[in-house]
């Protein structure tokens, strides 16, 4: 009956060499130790395991269905390990601070201001995220979030940071244009709360085109083919430009507050709680543009 307990680590190490160079000398090269002592580790892997890992062919070797599923194993661990691994290097570069925010902030409001922010933090190399999976701030994986409501995380601070809206937008060209088209979001036409307030007010708009992604409408909107109702702080860069105007005589919709965190207390780094305290400072500089925050 095979040992259940767990092969060494080195076996392993050399028998994936092995079953990915399909040659023991190669794997000897790779991981510099002699050929002798790969076919040792693995006739003692396949003893522990009581299963024969390899069969000859040729010059080298292939893998034996056993072989295969060891490897599928085997390589599937080596890959986590190595990403745990990178993991704690990005941890220990005292430049590197991971924001995750929503993309549509991120595309609109924070990307136009991470010149400001390196300006503030020379040494900063942000790792900007809109993994809306990844809220958790652990301090490894995530420093900053910005979400759109408070994740009310034990240990965490958080700060309202921006107010949104949804505005009617468009080229300059197109503001004295009552017959623009409309461009939507899908979501948005059939949102119980957003869909009655777009055809409350602009129902009598023919649709130009319908997108699945704000960025995407916004850009339409740039683009000069409609009126788009997006988000606020999606617009902002374009607002601020002067690309788009807020289309007069409508009204905007609130879409509530934006929400900062990081973790409580002393923070992995100093660089961090003083990205934290830029990025108010910047919202707090910009809020008579913006909306203001209730």
């Amino acid at each position: 009956m095979p040992n259940s307990r767990l092969p060494s680590f080195k076996f392993l190490i050399g028998f994936e060499a092995a079953a990915r160079l399909g040659n023991y000398s190669r794997a000897a090269d790779e991981l510099c130790i002699s050929q002798s002592a790969i076919s040792h580790q693995i006739a003692q892997l396949e003893q522990q395991l009581g299963q024969p890992l390899f069969r000859r062919k040729g010059r080298g070797v292939e893998l034996t269905v056993a072989g295969r599923l060891l490897l599928d194993s085997v390589g599937k661990s080596l890959e986590q390990l190595q990403n745990g691994l990178n993991r704690i290097e990005t941890y220990m570069d005292d430049s590197l601070a991971t924001i995750v925010c929503p993309a549509h902030i991120a595309s609109g409001w924070l990307q136009p201001r991470v010149d400001r922010l390196r300006e503030a933090h020379p040494a900063l190399c942000p790792i900007i995220s809109i993994d809306e999976t990844a809220r958790y701030v652990d301090e490894l994986d995530v420093d900053i979030v910005i979400t759109t409501e408070p994740l009310k995380q034990q240990g965490l601070h958080e700060e309202p940071l921006l107010a949104d809206e949804l505005v009617a937008v468009c080229t300059p060209r197109l503001v004295p244009a009552p017959d623009a088209g409309l461009v939507c979001i899908e979501q948005d036409l059939t949102s119980d709360r957003i869909g009655p307030f777009i055809r409350q007010h602009f129902g009598a708009r023919r649709k130009a085109a319908i997108y699945d992604d704000p960025r995407l409408a916004l850009d339409a909107a740039v683009r000069g083919r409609g009126v788009a109702l997006v988000s606020r702080l999606l617009a902002d860069d374009a607002l601020r430009s002067g690309q788009l105007q807020l289309l007069p005589g409508y009204p905007s919709l609130g879409l509530g507050t934006v929400w900062m965190a990081r973790i409580e207390g002393d923070t992995r780094l100093p660089l961090i709680r003083e990205i934290f305290d830029s990025l108010l400072h910047f919202a707090r500089a910009d809020e008579p543009i913006m909306s203001k925050i209730d």
